[in-house]
């Protein structure tokens, strides 16, 4: 029986991990793609923008 106990871990990790995998791809697109696309680039701007505003700027 120490067998079970030993592969019991790696093999409820290894599920839980493919569950987060296909949650994440079934996640992505969909109808609110453009609205989370575009909150992400208003904040990369928004962070730039002060970036180049406190002469941090690096090319």
């Amino acid at each position: 029986m120490d067998y079970v106990s030993a592969l019991l871990p790696p093999v409820v990790m290894a599920a839980f991990f493919i569950g987060l995998v296909v949650t994440i791809v079934k996640s992505q697109g969909g109808p609110n793609k453009a609205k989370e696309d575009a909150v992400v680039d208003a904040a990369l701007a928004r962070a730039e923008a002060t970036r180049q505003a406190d002469g941090t700027a690096t090319s």
